[in-house]
């Protein structure tokens, strides 16, 4: 009985550490500013697409963000996750939470990459997020935002009200 428990026990360890190096590959910063083609395609870039891969991920899900004018790229995995977290606070036999359920899930776009790294933006998302043809991909830890190149500009504080913002947050 021993022995059975230093193996469970071994293979925590390893579980435990297989999901930490998969969290800090999952990890997307900084921004690129990119087009879409006439088409509604555009490439994912490149370094999000190694993080993608480095993770084991295949597909995305795409949904227009709930506050902001722009659409959140989840990782499969991610969405998952953040899916389960949203059901878990919700009652099955409430109407205004399986309202707000379907209204979540409904709104989802799957998409997979094709050889060369791109995907189509379908026309009501690029209408929902005002995209035209300048766009900008934002790394945002764990999602990847798309913005029209105008309303991104829109959406940055000026430097000082976020140096103060972040000092409150933050403490001294």
């Amino acid at each position: 009985m021993e022995k059975g428990g230093e193996l469970w026990g071994k293979m925590i360890i390893f579980a435990t550490e297989v999901f930490i190096n998969k969290e800090e590959r999952m990890r997307f910063i900084g921004n690129i500013e990119a087009k879409i083609d006439t088409k509604g395609r555009a490439f994912l870039p490149a370094t999000f697409r190694r993080v993608l891969q480095a993770g084991g991920e295949e597909r995305l899900v795409m949904r227009k963000d709930i506050h902001q004018p722009c659409l959140v790229l989840y990782p499969e995995s991610v969405w998952n996750a953040q899916l389960d977290v949203l059901r878990a606070r919700l009652n099955r036999w409430n109407r205004q939470h399986q309202q707000l359920f379907r209204q979540f899930v409904s709104e989802v776009e799957l998409l997979t990459l094709d050889a060369n790294g791109r995907f189509l933006i379908p026309k009501r998302y690029q209408r929902m997020a005002s995209i035209e043809q300048d766009i900008k991909f934002v790394g945002l830890d764990d999602t990847i935002e798309i913005w029209s190149a105008a309303e991104a500009e829109k959406a940055q504080m000026q430097a000082e009200e976020f140096g103060v913002a972040l000092e409150e947050l933050m403490g001294e």
